[in-house]
């Protein structure tokens, strides 16, 4: 069914794919960058996806908040006639790698919601849908998080974030979580519901045991590094877009 292809879509800027398994003991530390969090903002996205010749259209709404430090994202999708697809959120505090989840919850169309908890008094990664634990090593993200983590990351490296630059982390999902890796491949215009602005395209590397799906974001410089379109893609019937539409700054 559509709902369940988007939600190993992730819509609403989740980044990515269904997580595969992995041993506690692979979980890597992840290495210290300079950041600069984009400003607080409501990011309104127009939504277009295809399943086998079968399409669909709607909205994303993201509301991303730091300050004070501490950070909140929610992630939203929403279809005419079936209502909200999606509705994730992960909030946590500001630390020395940057963003520091404390919980990312994950909800579906007809579905309860799941859970990744970040016990950072026990130094544990903990999942309500597994018995699969993670040790805490400074640096790990949730689907949520890591959108905005990686704009961090981009907004504070200048020069360093150019075309064959490969940027890793470890990200939770619903079950578990595992190594992703995205690569700049370039810079390009991107047409928008603010016209049409310069973007940095960023593209998740195959997963392990996922070669068919793709993953990749466009960033905008001049809008604060703000995550202007998203593409996910699983072979050639399987695709979900979203474009920004408007961004109110708060």
């Amino acid at each position: 069914m559509m709902h369940t292809r988007l939600q190993q879509a992730g819509l609403g800027l989740l980044l990515a794919g269904a997580i595969g398994a992995a041993a506690a003991q692979d979980a890597p530390a992840s290495a210290k960058r300079p950041f600069e969090l984009p400003p607080s903002a409501d990011l309104h996205y127009e939504l277009q996806a295809r399943q086998r010749g079968f399409g669909l259209k709607g909205e994303a709404i993201v509301t991303w908040r730091a300050g004070d430090g501490q950070y909140s994202a929610k992630a939203e999708s929403k279809v005419p006639v079936l209502g909200t697809i999606t509705d994730d959120r992960s909030s946590g505090a500001i630390d020395a790698w940057g963003l520091a989840p404390a919980e990312f919850v994950e909800k579906r169309m007809r579905k309860d919601p799941t859970t990744a908890t970040f016990d950072r008094e026990a130094k544990s990664l903990s999942f309500s849908e597994s018995k699969q634990v993670y040790p805490l090593k400074g640096g790990e993200q949730d689907r949520v998080s890591i959108t905005w983590q990686l704009a961090a990351v981009a907004r504070a490296a200048g020069d360093r974030f150019k075309a064959g630059s490969k940027w890793p982390f470890f990200v939770a999902g619903r079950r578990d979580a595992e190594r992703w890796v995205f690569e700049v491949v370039r810079r390009e215009k991107v047409r928008t519901g603010l016209g049409e602005v310069d973007a940095v395209l960023v593209s998740r590397q195959p997963v392990a045991d996922k070669k068919d799906q793709s993953l990749e974001i466009w960033l905008a410089p001049q809008i604060e590094w703000y995550p202007v379109k998203l593409r996910y893609q699983e072979g050639e019937k399987e695709q979900v877009e979203q474009t920004l539409s408007t961004v109110t700054r708060r």
